[in-house]
């Protein structure tokens, strides 16, 4: 599994580097501003992990706020495009979030991890590892699939059930590729999440408007709008390190 998620962003990579900033409306007007709304404005003297960068970003984004940065991603592609993006503003490191990080104990004030967690078919691991590194009181912040979604999506007979799935999807610069994730029920996210850390909150997103004159907003806009308005696609939970 791992190979084939190594795989598949690395073919990804020039189609996130290229078209994710604005072109991706699930990105720009959907995840984005929804993940954004729960984090500090002013990140100054924080210290902050993008969990699974890709193309870097929320690495930028983090850096404009005054933050210091450490980014990774399984993707050697990956890293290498936000190697290109960000340049020695940050830490940038290709490695794995099912195994043990290259960082020290306490060290985080803040972990974001964007649409990344539903490639691990276990959070255990990675979970204990993200406690490990944050501060006392730190915060997590990460978005997934909605089980809702893939579970109607895909038509599946078990909503209960953790399973793989696999879907193609169709790029400008990557033409098809296949990809596969874990699909897990919202039981299995909440109280993975409260084995390790203080919930704070769980968002549904909803979409916001951009620029109608703007084509690619105005197609997106089109087909996703309404949909994204009524029907959930993506979840995004908040929490928190305990104090010690």
């Amino acid at each position: 599994m791992k190979d084939n998620i190594t795989r598949a962003f690395n073919l990804l990579s020039s189609d996130y580097e290229k078209h994710v900033d604005k072109q991706s409306g699930h990105n720009a007007y959907y995840e984005r501003p929804a993940m954004i709304n729960l984090m500090p404005t002013d990140m100054r003297q924080m210290n902050i992990l993008d969990a699974g960068c890709a193309a870097g970003w929320y690495t930028e984004h983090f850096i404009h706020q005054g933050a210091q940065v450490s980014a990774i991603d399984i993707s050697p592609d990956m890293t290498e495009a936000c190697r290109r993006r960000i340049g020695n503003r940050a830490t940038i490191i290709q490695g794995d979030l099912s195994e043990t990080l290259p960082f020290s104990d306490r060290t985080f004030d803040l972990i974001v991890s964007s649409l990344t967690l539903h490639y691990l078919e276990d959070w255990a691991s990675t979970f204990r590892e993200f406690h490990r590194i944050m501060k006392p009181g730190a915060g997590l912040i990460f978005s997934v699939h909605h089980p809702f979604m893939d579970y109607t999506h895909f038509s599946r007979p078990d909503y209960f059930a953790r399973e793989l799935l696999t879907e193609v999807w169709n790029k400008p610069e990557a033409g098809a590729v296949e990809v596969s994730f874990y699909r897990r029920s919202m039981q299995d996210i909440v109280n993975a999440t409260s084995e390790c850390f203080v919930l704070e909150s769980i968002v549904e997103p909803q979409p916001v408007r951009g620029d109608m004159n703007d084509l690619d907003y105005s197609r997106w806009h089109a087909k996703w709008f309404d949909k994204l308005a009524t029907t959930p696609h993506f979840l995004i939970v908040k929490a928190r390190k305990a104090d010690e």
